[in-house]
């Protein structure tokens, strides 16, 4: 085994200090070297920051990792990583935005923050794809893996749970049904 070799597979392995992990597939190790850094300037832009774009690659290549035998098996491996990593990302993000509400401090807090807190994660996460990053619906619903009218349901419905628990903030911002 090369050095590279070793350094991919402890990346991706849980192993003991000081024990060698187990080998990586030949063709995984491949599809490392070949798309880290395209998957990590693509993480960086959306993220920010390297810290983040390291964690949100570091996750998609295990999930790869994970689905590897089924993914050799693809019509198309190449869409179907891509797949991953792009849902990846999204995730990571959105998780990040669900964190900073949860940090902010009462005062700064107005009841909407409260009430995006409370909604379900297919509801939080369709309706910040659609309200807050501004994407198509069939791009949000290619990112979730559902159809469009499932993302249309999910918007309606934490809608409808927003307008519940803030409807003077949703009125004020013309918001009208």
């Amino acid at each position: 085994m090369t050095e590279d070799a070793h350094t991919t597979a402890a990346a991706f392995s849980k192993t003991a200090p000081g024990v060698l992990p187990r080998p990586m597939p030949l063709e995984f190790e491949a599809l490392w070297v070949a798309n880290q850094e395209d998957f990590h300037q693509y993480a960086r832009l959306v993220s920010g920051s390297w810290q983040a774009a390291e964690e949100t690659v570091h996750r998609a290549f295990l999930e790869i990792l994970n689905l590897w035998d089924e993914l050799l098996h693809s019509r198309n491996m190449q869409a179907e990583i891509w797949a991953i990593f792009r849902k990846t990302v999204v995730s990571q993000e959105l998780n990040a935005f669900r964190e900073g509400l949860s940090r902010l401090e009462p005062e700064e807090e107005i009841g909407l923050y409260r009430a995006l807190r409370k909604l379900p994660p297919r509801q939080f996460d369709a309706i910040i794809l659609k309200q807050v990053m501004n994407l198509e619906t069939d791009k949000i619903a290619w990112y979730l893996g559902v159809t469009t009218r499932t993302v249309d349901y999910h918007c309606r419905k934490a809608k409808e749970r927003l307008e519940q628990a803030v409807p003077s903030y949703l009125k004020a911002e013309g918001d009208s049904k």
